[in-house]
């Protein structure tokens, strides 16, 4: 099971365009989000590099945030722009150099009718110190997985693109369901029984030691969230000469694969060394996720030119290449 640290007490939260208190930063009990799940958020990190403190692709968590928002028939009362200089004076005010960003939109206080027509939309930008979320130890030797009984929410149930709070019960009851059976992290199937996505990552299978190994991991129709980690991941892949291939991807060859990992902002890129028991590989963090998570650390350490445009920096005097 992985141990799970509590959030800070102290600090300052940007909510609804002012900088308020940690502790004070309160929404109503009786609030449509609260009762309806109906908000939308992203996860972003922060990294601390010898060039300075950089945010990782905000611009593209941005984006997905109004996507998500939209989807929902949401309209969030602040623009990028407003929200892009939030996030940044969260990390400033908070005297931080690396940590975990959570922005997030929601329908507040005015009546609980399910429709939420009249309710405001609350925004908020919080930061914090957050390590890796599967654990240190789990991006060198991997983490226990298991195959969910919960299946992944379908997109004709919900829209399964969107980075909605309400979907993440469905990410709940897998995550319970996977300590409970002593795993550290679940594996969730589509409903035509094709491997989704964890909780709150996306998966990769490594298939082929020699000459080339194909990267597969699950397509856009396989019920998974776009994860931004896993198009980055996938650029990285390719351009250190992988095949990448999206396609529905079975269990049998997920347990088959030569090496397994996850993806995601929190997650990073975590190996799995095992799922329902069945050994992937050598037992261990594989040659080739070894490679790509090393690629991906020097990218958000701002050790590789190409990608530097990926980093934004938190305050005006950091670099970055145009």
């Amino acid at each position: 099971m992985v141990e799970r640290e509590g959030l800070p007490e102290e600090g300052k939260i940007w909510f609804n365009g002012e900088f308020v208190a940690w502790k004070e930063a309160r929404v109503h009990v009786l609030s449509h989000g609260l009762h309806y799940g109906s908000g939308v958020f992203e996860g972003i990190r922060c990294y601390a590099t010898p060039k300075g403190s950089f945010i990782f692709r905000l611009q593209e968590h941005l984006e997905r945030l109004y996507r998500s928002a939209e989807l929902y028939k949401m309209k969030i009362p602040y623009s990028r722009e407003v929200l892009t200089a939030a996030v940044k004076e969260t990390v400033r005010l908070n005297r931080l150099d690396a940590c975990y960003i959570r922005p997030i939109a929601f329908y507040g206080y005015h009546h609980l009718g399910v429709n939420p027509a009249g309710c405001p939309v609350d925004c908020a930008v919080a930061a914090w110190r957050w390590g890796s979320y599967l654990g240190e130890e789990a991006l060198e030797n991997g983490i226990k997985c298991t195959f969910s009984a919960w299946r992944r929410i379908d997109p004709n149930t919900l829209p399964v693109t969107a980075k909605a709070t309400g979907h993440y019960l469905n990410s709940l009851l897998a995550v319970q369901d996977a300590e409970e059976r002593g795993a550290d992290e679940a594996i969730l199937l589509d409903n035509k029984g094709f491997v989704a996505e964890g909780p709150g990552e996306n998966i990769f299978a490594v298939k082929g030691a020699t000459p080339t190994p194909t990267l597969y991991t699950p397509e856009a129709e396989s019920s998974i969230l776009p994860g931004i980690t896993r198009a980055s991941v996938i650029e990285l892949a390719r351009d250190l000469g992988y095949e990448v291939v999206e396609k529905p991807v079975t269990k049998e060859e997920l347990l088959s694969a030569d090496e397994v990992f996850f993806t995601g902002t929190a997650a990073e890129v975590s190996p799995i060394r095992e799922i329902d028991s069945v050994k992937i590989g050598n037992g261990k963090r594989g040659r080739v996720t070894a490679k790509i998570q090393k690629k991906f650390f020097e990218v958000v350490n701002a050790r590789e030119e190409k990608y530097l445009r990926w980093l934004e920096p938190v305050s005006a005097g950091g670099e970055r290449g145009e």
